[in-house]
């Protein structure tokens, strides 16, 4: 029996983006590895039927020393196991990972969701940044990337070239669970962002856009905040600043959920004014599968959900008033306007985004990637 491994920098992610493609490589015959840091969702992903191993990882860490510890880690795992092959999301697993499953003889397939900013900057951290993903991406034997944008970069700094590299749909989406579901039709407009509560998410502008809102609007508009606020991150909102959003009077804020479609069931329109550089942000697409109209940024990875004035409309980065002009169109358009936006939101997620797509793909390159070690 083929092993294959499934590496990540938490459990969380693991089980809350991935549980459908371990339950296929399952079904599939294969023995499945999960490799991430303990926590409390680690238990859930044994229940599934697999394995799991324990691995430290510092997600936002700088230190050099343990990310070599990290990396004789994934060596020790790979040798010991004898992984075939190893699916590796997130960026630390990315780079680390796939050195050490090279080492080993362990295949690496990579998933770049989103580069964020180190591609950007021009500091230390950032030229070291790349040049890891340099050494490392050259030893993967295929690479997913989620947007055309990240696919250039790779292209523009040589990375990986001799490397098979292909387009995903996002993480896709499972249309079972998001099924549509209209808001209530009660003269209030709700709108939702659900993000990490990072402010390169486009926190603040959605602050400053209820502020404008609510002065005009009232209590005829509703604008509501879901996602984890990470203290330990220097780019996340502080708990005092949310509280005292709150307490403002402009905002509510939901905390988190592991059903976030009930949240999302209510809403007239998603919203997230993103200037990160995304994947392609699972928000956008859960609320595209339950018939959402969006609100979001033409920026990377966002404009992918969206056809503007379609399903829904795009603004400017870092651009209240871009941002405030879009949410008010939503307003303005009434109810049924924003029902039918949101057909065409399922439509384009059914048509390209169904997380059974992205599922396939991976089987795919499994399978080539075990027929081709045969072969050698």
């Amino acid at each position: 029996m083929h092993k294959i491994a499934i590496s990540a920098n938490s459990s969380w992610y693991i089980f809350n983006f991935r549980q459908n493609t371990i339950r296929e490589l399952l079904r599939c015959g294969y023995e499945v590895i999960v490799i991430a840091p303990l926590d409390n969702y680690s238990k859930r992903l044994i229940e599934l039927g697999c394995s799991f191993i324990q691995i430290n990882i510092e997600q936002k860490g700088k230190n050099p020393f343990k990310d070599l510890i990290t990396i004789y880690q994934f060596w020790k795992i790979y040798k010991g196991s004898h992984i075939d092959v190893v699916l590796n999301f997130t960026p630390k697993n990315n780079i680390y990972s796939t050195i050490s499953a090279y080492a080993s003889g362990t295949k690496a397939i990579n998933n770049i969701a989103g580069l964020g900013v180190v591609f950007i900057k021009k500091n230390l951290l950032s030229y070291i940044v790349r040049f890891l993903y340099k050494i490392s991406q050259n030893k993967a034997s295929i690479l997913f990337f989620q947007n055309e944008d990240d696919q250039k970069i790779f292209s523009d700094y040589k990375i990986a070239r001799n490397v098979s590299h292909y387009r995903l749909p996002g993480s896709g989406v499972d249309l079972s669970r998001f099924h549509v579901v209209n808001a209530k039709d009660d003269g209030v407009v709700r709108f939702l962002l659900v993000a990490r509560m990072l402010y390169e998410k486009g926190i603040e502008h959605f602050v400053e856009a209820a502020r404008i809102l609510k002065k005009k609007y009232g209590d005829k508009v509703e604008l509501n905040l879901l996602g984890f606020i990470d203290e330990n991150n220097p780019s996340s909102v502080s708990n005092s600043q949310m509280l005292e959003w709150v307490k403002e009077g402009v905002i509510n804020y939901l905390g988190v959920s592991d059903c976030v479609e009930n949240q999302i069931a209510l809403a007239d329109c998603v919203v997230l004014p993103s200037y990160y550089r995304e994947g392609v942000p699972r928000s956008l697409l859960e609320a595209g599968a339950m018939g959402k109209p969006i609100v979001t940024s033409d920026n990377v990875g966002c404009r992918d959900c969206v056809v503007d004035s379609i399903n829904g409309f795009l603004c400017q980065p870092q651009s209240t008033e871009s941002l405030v002009a879009m949410m008010e169109l939503m307003c303005m358009m009434g109810y049924e306007g924003r029902i039918e936006m949101g057909r065409k939101s399922r439509q384009k997620i059914e048509d390209e985004f169904d997380e059974n797509i992205v599922i396939k793909r991976y089987i795919t390159a499994i399978n080539n990637c075990i027929n081709s070690s045969s072969i050698n």
